[in-house]
Parts: structure tokens; sequence; C-alpha cells
């Protein structure tokens, strides 16, 4: 088994995890008999948590062997799950939600994120890249969608095999602990140093300091209005809009994370066209329109039309995203560049979960959506004016001779790679 397929099966798993857990932790809280605006704490401080890790191994990665990490992660992630199957009061679920790896959101906000991403960049090359992180990205997406589907586990065992439907969540978070334990298994088998070519750093971010940190500043702003609708709180509003069970939730969101699967194949090709930074811009603005629309809907049926067009164009930044960050980094500094540019999807949507549940709590309208959908468009407007010059090196335009102009070069070079000198 190659080192990109031991990566992508990790994350697979991890996202089968996230899909089920995104879903039956909102429902399994309020059974608990929590109010929206605790559900909503909690939801930030597994944000909150996720956050401050992935900074801290991000920054110190290459002190250490990647593999280690990413062991020493699933021990992390399986104590997560069983703790929420065993504990049941609000501060102690505090203390676990802060320290473990749960997922609240539909995308993947963890300490595993710049430990694989890092090592993708080393093991594929430039032209490969792009499309490496797409597959990484789709796999973890498509498992999170058949794990929505199995969010109506514990409804099914409750109905058909005389289980109560606590007693069942409970035993879907020993799951997402024993999906833990496998994925770690399938980590061991990656070598146990994977080195790159460029001598150990003195520092985690040194050349491209500047440039991480303003891309960093942005993407806590784009994290800043995901957060107002991960999918735990969706979740929620559906429920109290719409009266929708969790069995119907489930199998909306498994549709809405198979659209946002293929989209990531569809980014890389409109990537390899219009270039990383735009296809992030232009895909995503209209997603957040989509947003802002929803809660307009006079029936559940066209909101959940909307939130499918939402996700066939809102993740198509993602592994464009994450392709870009580490294009215009060095090599040595990919690893800190991936945290630090990650983060901010745990730290800065770690603020508005509350916010959007304190909004749930006042009224079922939907006023979330408006504030997640306006606050992602000033950050692709921002994206687009700042970044839209810095280019990967794969995408600078090369001198031809006879050639009409570099922008002519540059279309014939992607269209012809070995013309490119």
């Amino acid at each position: 088994m190659s080192n990109v397929n031991r990566i992508l099966i990790a994350k697979g798993l991890r996202g089968f995890g996230d899909g089920f857990v995104s879903l039956l932790l909102p429902a399994y809280l309020l059974q608990l008999g929590f109010t929206p605006l605790q559900v909503g704490v909690i939801a930030t401080t597994t944000l909150l948590g996720s956050g401050v890790m992935t900074l801290a191994v991000g920054l110190h990665a290459w002190r250490f062997h990647y593999r280690t990490w990413l062991l020493a992660a699933t021990l992390l992630m399986a104590g997560t799950g069983l703790g929420f199957a065993l504990v049941t009061d609000f501060w102690p679920l505090m203390l676990i939600a802060l320290v473990g790896t749960l997922n609240p959101s539909s995308g993947d906000v963890s300490v595993f994120l710049p430990l694989e991403q890092a090592l993708l960049s080393r093991i594929v090359d430039n032209k490969r890249r792009t499309w490496v992180m797409a597959r990484y990205s789709l796999v973890g997406t498509l498992l999170a969608a058949f794990g929505s589907l199995a969010a109506a586990l514990p409804t099914m065992a409750a109905t058909y095999a005389g289980f109560s439907t606590r007693a069942a969540v409970q035993g879907m978070f020993v799951l997402y602990a024993l999906l833990a334990l496998v994925a770690g298994a399938v980590y061991r088998g990656l070598p146990k140093a994977l080195e790159s070519a460029a001598p150990a750093p003195k520092e985690a971010l040194h050349t491209s300091k500047k440039r991480v940190y303003t891309l960093a500043a942005l993407f806590s702003l784009d994290a800043f209005g995901g957060g107002f609708v991960v999918q735990s709180l969706v979740a929620l509003w559906l429920y109290q809009r719409f009266g929708l069970s969790v069995s119907v939730a489930s199998a909306i969101f498994f549709w809405t994370g198979m659209l946002t699967a293929f989209s990531y194949l569809v980014a890389a090709r409109i990537a390899n066209r219009i270039g990383l930074l735009r296809t992030m811009v232009f895909t995503h603005l209209p997603s957040s329109i989509c947003l802002i629309l929803i809660p307009f809907m006079p029936a559940v049926g066209y909101a959940v039309a909307l939130l499918f067009v939402r996700s066939a164009l809102s993740q198509m930044d993602v592994p464009t995203r994450s392709s870009y960050v580490m294009a215009i980094v060095p090599p040595a500094e990919r690893a800190a560049a991936a945290s630090v540019t990650s983060v901010p999807r745990s730290l800065a949507a770690a603020v508005s979960p509350v916010l959007a549940g304190y909004l749930l709590g006042l009224s079922p309208f939907g006023w979330a959506f408006i504030a997640g959908g306006a606050t992602k468009i000033v950050y692709d407007l921002l994206l687009l004016a700042m970044f839209n010059k810095i280019r990967p090196p794969e995408e600078e335009p090369v001198a031809i001779a006879g050639a009409d102009s570099p922008i002519r070069a540059h279309h014939s070079n992607a269209a012809h790679p070995r013309r490119a000198k």
C-alpha cells in the first residue's frame, strides 16, 4: 500500500466518524437536557480546543516524526469518543470537548490536517499536488456523507432492536473511538520519517511568515462566517424550523456531502484553466449568496435545494486552498503554514457557533445564515484583492519566442506541459 493511499484511508475513516458525530451531537445534547445555547457553547469549545492543538502541533511538527504525531492524535480521538459515550454532565463534557478531537463541522478541523497535508506535499510533485489534494478532500467528504447516513442507526436500533435512543447514540460514540484505533493501525504503516530535501528550519516560519500570516487572517474571517453554519447547528435549525427528524436530516446531509465530494474533482479541473486563487473565489461567492437566501425560503424543499446548490459550490476552495498554500511557501515551512492557515477553521469559527446558538434560541428564522453568508462574501473580495498577483510557480507565465504575450505562453504551457521550459 502506498503512503498516499494510507493517508487517504485514514482520512476516510475519520471523515466517516465526523459525519455521524456532527449530526448526532446536537440531538444527543438536547436529549441530555441542554439548551440550544449550551449546544452552541460545546460546539465552540470543540473548535477552540482543536484550533489550539492544531496550532501547537503544526508549529512543532518539524521537531518530531509525523507518524508519531499522527499515532498520538488517534489515541486522543479514541479517548474523545469514549468520553462522550460515558460522560453526561455539562462541565465534564466541556472539558472533553476542549482537549478532544470531536468535530461539529462538515469539514475537517483537526490536528490531523496540517500533518497529512504536509506529508502529501512531500510525497507528490507540483503537477500532481492539486489533484492529490482533491482526492484527499473527496475521500474525506464521501465517507463523511456515508457517516451522515449512519446517524440514522440509533433511531433504527431504538425502533427495531429495543435499545433506548440514548444508549444507541452512546454506542455511536464508541464506534467513533474504534474508528480512531483502526486509523492508528493504518498510520503505523507509514515510514517512521519522511524527510524533505530541505534542511531543518531554525524556526517554523521564516521566509513565508508575512504571506502566511496574511492568509491566516483572511481565512479567520472565512472561518468566522462558516462557524455560523457548522453542520451541527444547521441540523439544529432544520429540527427547530421545519420539525425534521434525525433520520431525514441524515439523508439530506448525505446528499450534500456527495455533492461536495464530487465538486473537489471539478475544482481541480477549473483550477487548471483559471488558476487556484480564482477557483477559490469565483466558486465561493455564489455559495455565500445561497446561504443568505436560505432563511427566506417558505418551505423545507426550497431551503434544502439551496443547501444542495451551496454544497456543490462552497467547498471547491478546500483542495485549491490547500494546494495554493503548499505552493507559495518553501517545503520546509509547509507543516507550519498548513497549521497556521487551517487553525482559523477552529479558532475563529469557535466564536460564531455560540452566537448562532444564541440567535437560534431567540428566533427560528435563520439569522445565522445571513451573518455567515455576508461575512464570507467580504472574505472572498479581500482575498482576491490582496493575492490576485501571487501565483504558484506552475501558474507563472513563461516567455516563449514568437508568442504574442505571456498570457498566451502560459495557456500554451498549461495545455502542453512538455513545451514549458
